[in-house]
């Protein structure tokens, strides 16, 4: 690109000093050289060709109040800051700022400049913006554009840019630039631009004007100026104008002729001597190719480089005319998606350019080309190359759109603010926390703000803690302005989430209209509601509420999302008059648009299986459609939720395809727009289990519940659970292992399971557990096998799905490849590590690698073909690992046991697992590397290493389709999470648990009322025992629908007898024989008749089992139980009859009230008194089977209810009744009036009221007519019940729904059983040939009223017709089809069928069965011969009673196989017709009615007793707190003394749990005594009690016990208690403290070994090393310290080299050779003679160990030093007082001089 490009390659010196000798003989000459003529690429110039000083033609963009936008050539752009308008300009602001008000003739930018003036502009800076980008900074003020101009050098016609200073009477005065010129602009010269221009009768100051020399006075010391706009686009720049390189100013148009022209560009001279480059983008596009050498033409000149002197012209029309504009792009194409660009050039440093589809030009810079400039091809963007773009910006100056390629550019919803519109929905990213609120990126270039009150639903404190840098987040646009580059964002879930109408105009507030709104002032008169873009409102205190409210402000808060309604609006006035008060009228309209909306939502419930299709992978998961709704339905599954483990959710998702089927997903949650599915299995089977909360209150501590992390915090991780709950497990809760950094331990989407801690009722909070040794079961192998398994079955599913593929890709390769089989490879290459890469016909496409270890002793040469043995394969990146050691290839196969522990080497570790080879036979198998979900983290102590021996326990020995053993490490291991508890901790369970007591059965006791719970009331019986009574145990007599508990009250002194006891953790009732019973919680009664009465017969009911108990109610038997809750998921009520005895009402069985059983949880109070009957025990005989209806009879006749559990279109309901069975409603039963869309008002879950028809065999038919339900009621029956043939009679009028379109005519049902045919000629008047107009007309389905021509009784046909003239109804064809009439003939010919017709006898067919159902019938072959025309004979009718409905379902399948409706029948009879064409349009229901699962009701809930206890024990907890806090509170009572005994001490640790001085004391106590166990016991106790965030102090007592080992213990212990406190700690500070201690008892050996591993270790860290050398030093090991500094300036990063050679030298002072140590300083002064740091600790060093004269030479050193004026004082005041201290008064006086001297040469340098 010219020599512009070739300078710009050097550097900046070089660059300058071979310009300025270039410029000056150039100048001289006044002209440019043309030195290289060799062709040059003449690229666009970039923004790193833009430097100072540099001057160029612009064109306005935009205009705001404080800056101009400005676009420059080549697509760059540039701005203005309103200082740098002009002198005048920036005049008039300083004073309006210092005054404080408004000046009169100061205008603003909007009023002086407008979009498309060109103005010549200088670039004042080019500044790196904090986003990397580049901002340039320009200027307009003349002073700086003319800057090159003099007043000598001032001609006639030339054309300036000149600034308006000041308005005279006559005229202006403008600044053009010109110091020692004034300019004047008299009026009538500007009268023809101020008409144009349209902005006022004046010109104003700061405006920029293009201003042209008319007259030049006193040598150019007065001009006068015309702005008339004809004299400026007439004027040309000539050589008689004295235009030189150093004043020549872009804008000028001059007259140039071509010197060259290169492919892309060319050469010009102009103004006789000059030569400047015109770029591609420059050519006039219309003569683009036609321009030859010497050819003259008019060209403008667009930039002048300062220093090379480049001038770049362009040859664009829009130019030529100076005053002129730029075209503009038409605003509809901003943002347009062009799908086929074509390249036409391609520069490597600048873009690409392209022709768009419309013929115009367009241009992408390079980082619009690609997503990255690694992923640029340029082989992409040769000439002729076709691409999609769009165009995301215009350049004014170029006349050409800018593009770009990138996806997410043209995919981007938002490209500019105005594609932003009030109320839309975005997704952004949080970038910056200010005071006023959160700013966030919404696309690149569309930043939005969320204020401070629209950061949550509720005021947000510290918004840092909820919100991240680069946290995405979901908002909502409430105002959006364009102009002003302005979006206000909310981030309310309420106002995000609403679907209500979104108000953002004043109109659009109809009356009526209910919508969300935020609160923003709450006042006595009322509050004021705001909505989208500014629209506010007010709801007057009448309208607050249905009561009246005094304080609104107390009731209402600023910021709250509030529902209202408009009641009146005043557009004009923008008044807008509102209500809290949603009136009742409004209310059913606004549920009639809800409701669709709402059964779509609630469509799918939490927990419900489905199985999905794949649509689209994207980047966060998979978007599916869920096949039970034929794929209507939309949903998604995010990439972590499908599979509980993280690398095979990374995994499933690579291997899934569009199109792929997955089986047996969850819905996870379902909020509307989008329902979220899950695949883990473990979260799918904790819900299936009910081992989940559905809402706040069902949470309880000590719960364990399945979930996975949502976030990852700092401070902890959050876990969310099925149905929306979510907790947080803090820092110190996450591990039992010191957590350094939360992201190490768990990532977002990872299953885990927690333990509820706490809750905080009031804040809704929950705080979680995830440490292993609290969520475990304890069987930690059975846990780590049990995820082994599931991760292989996962595995397998893959495969499966890989196989399925069919294609003979990678992917099958992979399938086929498992752990243990034998490849035959050859050797491709060896690598440096040691490793090898191999290749072979069965692994194409894969990387097989081996190990150094794998390969044995092997030498290997490449090409060598070698036997290799598969370890592991990861399919992710398609690597297979493989090992060619001889003890696995030859493997000893031999039987083993399940549970056989075997000795095993670790031969590959993948994420999950690892695979081992057994010892003696050399089989692989693999071993979980996780005991638990929550197990994640491990040191690098703990991880396994290939070649490691384990011992491993075999669990399952068959070796499988994953090709390995599957095992569990053994026992060898160490269990880490098996916590020991101390005597000293006391926990809830083990305090309950210890009460013993000695209560036996009948024995009378007398307490205090705890606590009342709903079914069981808690006593104290004393101080530590608590016991329980049963709501059955209260009253002898218990009233129905009473609360029996609520008789008592907390506090209430109680007499009761034991009747039973149970055991703390299970619940379970214990006979009063069993060993535990002292040990049970003590079952007590209240009941008069059982205190006084005997209480034998309990006993021996105790003792049963409780099998034995159930079996003593008999069915039938009306028993007295007590609500417990409604289990929405099981769909049944939870009560208990007794104690130990539970019994389930189902659903159906609650009511026979439809109201009742649509909201069954609202019905029934738990702890109520109800009357049940049994109706038998449960499948797993641990509960009763209880019914709230009696024993329900599903014989014929009788009405019962039931709720719909399926819809079938066109054929009716499958309606689940009591007791488990089901029945059948057909669509002739649903309503005594038959309608358009009968199923529309039924949906899955509807409770009806039904009467049985017919009940055999277990098929029941219902009906759902009112006539059936109510025959009182007398309602009209318009539509009869047809049962059979007999209740059709020819002439009636029947309705009834079309079946089938078959060639033989309609078929049209009747009734359940009937079926009638109408000819096609009966159909309608008129002829058709196309069939496909009655299926489009007579959809199957429709309701239609028929005539019945004819009914055989015998045949059991009817014939039908839908004539006009026969049913009195339009004709079904419409008139405006335009079709034929039947003529004459064709009723001839009907009139011959007739005759015929008696001739026929069809045989019919009747099938006997259980119910009714659709028709089925064989074609009968025909006996007769009969032509061909004479085809169309008779009516059938096909009538059936019952049959039998699973063959008629086969018999539907396998039809719906062979043939579509409307093929031809699949029998082909010559003559006749047969019945079995509408047999295929029909849609037979499946009834596939799922029976409740024996698991799931098997499970009896021994959560909600864990509940029940948890609380008790919080409650004795709390007690005995109390009462040993007074006891302290008493002893403490004297200050004076002094702890004598370890009670003493444990009472002061006590009162200051966190004191380590006090914990140290009471271990020394111990010792004193030579207790070493118990001293360790309490350092224990210690590091237990301290609170986690103590770290100082924690550190200490780990400090004490490394002494107390290293002092008492042995060397093992020692190091046992150190991997602990490293684990706990910050490891660098417990190695530094045991070196010490090492150090301090005399053990060098062992110091200088653990040195030596803290190198390693933490070779980055300064303070290791130079502790390690102070050690060195004082061993008096001064050779090694010298090594040891070059050691660490190799591994400690250059930045710190200079403070670690001079803290080596202060060591060497303190303990070694000084002379060496000064040598070390001198060094680096030598090196950083600057560093007055290193002068200061060298004189402070040097004043205490060297000599007088030493230190004098160091100081006269460092004053001749040429450093800042600052540090030079800093030193002259030290050497001063060096001096006075040591010094005489002449050496006083000399330091004085030399100060002066320094002085006096720097003013002196500064004044030259």
């Amino acid at each position: 690109m010219t020599e512009l490009v070739h300078h710009e390659e050097q550097s900046r010196k070089r660059k300058r000093s071979q310009k300025d000798q270039g410029n000056q003989k150039k100048l001289k000459a006044d002209k440019i050289a043309a030195a290289k003529d060799s062709v040059v690429n003449i690229e666009p110039f970039t923004i790193e060709a833009l430097c100072e000083g540099m001057l160029l033609l612009g064109c306005i963009k935009e205009v705001s109040e404080y800056e101009l936008a400005i676009s420059l050539p080549n697509g760059l752009s540039g701005f203005v800051p309103v200082t740098q308008i002009s002198n005048a300009y920036s005049k008039m602001l300083s004073k309006e700022v210092a005054q404080g008000e408004l000046l009169e003739d100061l205008n603003s930018l909007l009023d002086m400049y407008s979009p498309g003036t060109l103005v010549r502009c200088i670039v004042t800076s080019v500044e790196k913006r904090a986003d990397g980008r580049r901002s340039i900074k320009l200027s307009i003020d003349p002073k700086k554009v003319n800057k090159g101009l003099n007043t000598s050098s001032l001609a006639l016609g030339m054309l300036l840019s000149g600034s308006v200073s000041s308005v005279e009477d006559h005229g202006y005065l403008i600044d053009i630039g010109v110091s020692g010129t004034h300019a004047f602009l008299p009026r009538q010269k500007a009268q023809n631009y101020i008409k144009a221009l349209k902005r006022g009768p004046d010109l104003k100051i700061g405006q920029n004007l293009n201003c042209i020399i008319v007259e030049v006075k006193n040598e150019g010391r007065v001009v006068r100026l015309s702005v008339d706009r004809s004299e400026v686009a007439a004027s040309l720049a000539t050589e008689r104008q004295n235009w030189t390189l150093s004043n020549l100013l872009p804008g000028l148009v001059v007259k140039a002729r071509v010197q060259k022209v290169a492919p892309l560009g060319m050469k010009l001279s102009f103004l006789s001597s000059f030569t400047g480059i015109v770029d591609f983008m420059h050519m006039d596009p219309e003569k683009s190719m036609n321009y030859s050498p010497d050819q003259v033409m008019k060209a403008c000149i667009l930039s002048i480089h300062p220093t090379s002197k480049v001038v770049r012209l362009t040859l664009r029309q829009a130019f030529l005319q100076p005053g002129g504009s730029p075209n503009q792009l038409s605003s509809d194409r901003m943002g347009a998606v062009v799908e086929e660009s074509t390249v036409k050039a391609f520069y490597k440093q600048f873009g690409a350019v392209f022709e768009l589809d419309d013929g115009t030009l367009a241009f992408a810079r390079l980082k619009h080309l690609s997503k990255n400039r690694k992923s640029l091809k340029p082989v992409a963007f040769k000439a002729g190359c076709k691409h999609k773009c769009r165009i995301i910006d215009y350049s004014l100056m170029d006349e050409m759109c800018i593009v770009s390629l990138k996806y997410q550019i043209i995919e981007a919803r938002f490209l500019q603010y105005q594609d932003i519109h009030t109320g839309d929905v975005v997704q952004g990213k949080v970038f910056a926390l200010k005071p006023i609120g959160m700013q966030v990126k919404v696309a690149d270039g569309i930043k939005g703000l969320v204020p401070l009150m629209h950061l949550a639903d509720v005021t947000l404190k510290q918004p840092e803690k909820k919100y991240n840098i680069g946290h995405e987040v979901r908002c909502r646009v409430l105002e959006c302005n364009p102009e002003g580059r302005k979006l206000i964002l909310t981030l309310k879930k309420s106002l995000v989430q609403s679907k209500l109408p979104v108000l953002s105009h004043y109109e659009d507030a109809k009356p009526g209209l209910i919508t969300h709104g935020f609160v923003v002032c709450a006042r006595e008169f009322g509050c004021i509601v705001k909505f989208y873009n500014d629209v506010k409102g007010l709801v007057p205190n009448n309208e607050l509420s249905t009561e009246p409210i005094s304080c609104p402000d107390k009731v209402f808060h600023e910021g709250q999302v509030v529902k209202v309604m408009v009641l009146k609006c005043e557009p004009q006035q923008e008044r807008l008059l509102l209500s809290f008060r949603l009136s009742s009228k409004s209310a059913p309209e606004d549920k009639k648009e809800c409701s669709p909306k709402k059964k779509q939502e609630v469509k799918y419930q939490i927990g419900e299986m489905v199985d999905v299709k794949v649509l689209k992978k994207k980047d966060n998961g998979l978007e599916v459609s869920i096949l039970e709704d034929e794929g209507n339905v939309i949903a998604s599954i995010p990439t972590v939720h499908l599979s509980d483990f993280v690398a095979t959710c990374k995994l499933l998702w690579h291997c899934l395809q569009e199109g792929d089927v997955l089986p047996r997903v969850m819905c996870l949650s379902d909020k509307g727009e989008h329902i979220i599915l899950s695949r883990k299995s473990a979260v799918i089977s904790a819900v299936q289990e009910e081992q989940v909360v559905r809402s706040f209150s069902e949470i309880q501590p000590g719960m364990l519940l399945t979930g996975y992390v949502r976030n990852v915090m700092p401070f902890g991780v959050f876990v969310e659970f099925p149905f929306g709950v979510t907790g947080l497990a803090p820092k110190v809760s996450m591990s039992d292992k010191f957590v350094t950094d939360t992201k190490d331990h768990f990532e977002v989407g990872q299953t885990v399971i927690a333990k509820v801690m706490s809750i905080d009722e009031e804040k809704q909070r929950v705080l979680l557990n995830l440490k292993v040794s609290e969520c475990s079961s304890g069987d930690s192998a059975a846990e780590s096998f049990a995820l082994l398994n599931q991760y292989f079955k996962e595995m397998k599913e893959i495969r499966n799905l890989l196989r399925r593929r069919g294609e003979p890709s990678m992917a099958r390769g992979l399938c086929e490849l498992v752990p243990g089989k034998e490849l035959q490879l050859v050797v491709q290459d060896m690598k440096e590590d040691g490793s090898a890469l191999f290749s072979g016909s069965c692994v194409t496409g894969l990387t097989v690698t081996a190990t150094r270890y794998h390969l044995g002793d092997k030498n290997l040469v490449p090409g060598e073909k070698t036997k290799a043995l598969v370890l592991h394969v990861d399919a992710l990146t398609s690597k297979v690992y493989v090992s060619l050691r001889e003890e696995l290839l030859k493997q000893r196969a031999k039987q083993l046991t399940e549970n056989s522990q075997h000795s095993a080497i670790v031969q590959h570790v993948a994420e999950d697992f690892a695979i081992v080879s057994l010892l003696e036979t050399g089989q692989l198998a693999a071993i979980p590397i996780a005991s638990h979900f929550n197990d994640t983290f491990r040191f690098d102590s703990e991880k396994l290493k290939v070649g490691q021996i384990i011992s491993a326990t075999l669990k399952a020995v068959k070796v499988n389709d994953h090709g390995v053993l599957l095992a569990v490490q053994g026992p060898a291991k160490k269990n880490v999470f098996v916590r020991v508890r101390n005597e000293s901790e006391t926990a809830v369970e083990e305090m309950l648990a210890a009460v013993k007591h000695s209560l036996s059965l009948g024995d009378v006791v007398t307490g205090t009322v705890k606590s009342v719970k709903p079914t069981h009331v808690t006593v104290a019986i004393d101080d530590k025992l608590t016991g329980s009574i049963h709501a059955s145990r209260i009253l002898d007599e218990v009233p129905i629908g009473s609360f029996p508990t609520c008789t008592l009250k907390a506090g209430q002194k109680v007499t009761a007898r034991v009747i039973g006891g149970r055991e703390v953790n299970t619940h379970r009732y214990l006979p009063i024989t069993h060993p535990h019973f002292t040990r049970s919680i003590p079952e007590l009664s209240i009941r008069p008749s059982e205190i006084e009465g005997k209480v034998t017969a309990m006993l021996n009911l105790k003792e049963n089992s409780p099998l034995k108990k159930l079996g003593l109610y008999n069915v039938g038997q009306t028993v007295t139980c007590f609500v417990k809750k409604y289990n929405i998921l099981k769909n049944w009520l939870e009560v208990e009859v007794a104690p130990d005895i539970r019994g389930r009402v189902p659903h159906l069985l609650l009511s026979l009230n439809t109201k009742v059983l649509k909201h069954p949880e609202k019905s029934f109070k738990n702890g109520q008194a109800i009357s049940a009957t049994v109706t038998g025990t449960d499948v797993t005989e641990t509960n009763l089977c209880l019914s709230l209806t009696g024993i329900q009879s599903l014989e014929q006749g009788t009405i019962t209810v039931g709720m719909v559990t399926k819809v079938t279109p066109h054929i009716g309901l499958t309606i689940a009744l009591p007791g488990g069975k089901t029945g059948k409603v057909s669509i002739f039963h649903l309503s005594d009036t038959y309608t358009e869309n009968p199923l529309g008002d039924f949906k899955v879950g509807k409770i009806v009221r039904c009467y049985i028809l017919s009940s055999e065999n277990g098929k029941i038919q219902l009906s759902l007519r009112q006539s059936r339900l109510n025959p009182k009621s007398n309602s009209k029956v318009e539509d009869v019940e047809i049962t059979c043939i007999k209740d059709v009679k020819k002439g009636q009028l029947v309705r009834g729904y079309v079946k089938s379109i078959t060639p033989s005519g309609v078929f049209f049902g009747l009734s359940t059983s009937l079926l009638g045919r109408i000819l096609f000629q009966n159909v309608s008047p008129y002829f058709v040939q196309k069939h496909s107009l009655y299926e489009k007309y007579l959809p199957e389905g429709k309701l239609l009223t028929a005539k019945v021509l004819s009914v055989n009784g015998k045949e059991k046909h009817i014939e039908l017709s839908l004539l006009p003239e026969d049913t009195g109804m339009p004709s079904v064809l419409p008139e405006s089809l335009g079709l034929p009439r039947y003529d004459t003939e064709e009723e001839k010919t009907e009139a011959r069928d007739s005759e015929k017709r008696e001739e026929l006898k069809l045989k019919t067919k009747r099938r006997r069965g259980n119910s009714e159902s659709e028709q089925e019938a064989k074609p009968k072959r025909r006996k007769m011969t009969m032509t061909a025309d004479e085809y169309d004979s008779g009516i059938e009718v096909y009538y059936r009673e019952k049959e039998d409905d699973d063959q008629e379902e086969e018999a539907a399948k396998k039809k719906s196989k062979v043939r579509k409706p409307g093929e031809a029948p699949r029998l082909q009879v010559s003559m006749g017709f047969t019945w079995d064409e509408d047999m295929n349009a029909m849609d037979i229901p499946m009834l596939n009615q799922k029976e409740e699962s024996s698991e799931s009701e098997e499970e009896e809930d021994p959560q909600l007793k864990v509940k029940k206890q948890t609380k008790k024990e919080k409650e004795l907890e709390k007690q005995k707190k109390e009462k040993e806090l007074c006891k302290l509170e008493a002893d403490l009572m004297d200050p004076s003394r002094q702890p004598q005994s370890a009670d003493d001490f444990d009472r002061l640790v006590l009162s200051s749990p966190n004191s380590s001085i006090l914990w140290l004391q009471y271990m020394a106590f111990h010792l004193q005594a030579t207790e070493i166990e118990k001293a360790r016991a309490v350092a224990e106790r210690a590091l237990k009690t301290i609170c986690f965030r103590e770290e100082q102090e924690k550190l200490n007592v780990w400090v004490a016990l490394l002494n107390l080992e290293n002092m008492y213990g042995t060397e093992e212990t020692l190091m046992k208690v150190f991997e602990r406190a490293v684990q706990y700690n910050e490891p660098l500070k417990v190695f530094q403290h045991l070196c010490d201690i090492y150090a301090n008892s005399e053990k060098y050996k062992q110091a200088e070994e653990l040195y030596q591993t803290m190198l390693k270790r933490f070779r980055q860290e300064k303070s290791v090393w130079l502790k390690y050398a102070s050690f060195l030093l004082k061993q008096g090991q001064t050779e090694a310290t010298h090594r040891l500094l070059e050691r660490a300036l190799k591994a400690l990063p250059t930045k710190e080299h200079v403070d670690v050679i001079s803290r080596f030298a202060q060591l060497e002072f303190r303990f070694g050779d000084p002379e060496h140590a000064k040598a070390l300083f001198e060094s680096t002064l030598s090196s950083y003679p600057k560093r007055t740091d290193i002068w200061s600790i060298y004189m402070d060093i040097m004043i205490k160990h060297g000599s007088q004269k030493e230190v004098r030479d160091i100081f006269e050193r460092v004053i001749h030093l040429s450093l800042a004026p600052k540090k030079m004082k800093f030193f002259f005041k030290r050497y001063l007082d060096y001096e006075k201290k040591f010094g005489t008064t002449e050496s006083v006086l000399a330091v004085k001089r030399a100060a002066l001297e320094y002085v006096e040469t720097k003013s002196s340098l500064a004044d030259t």
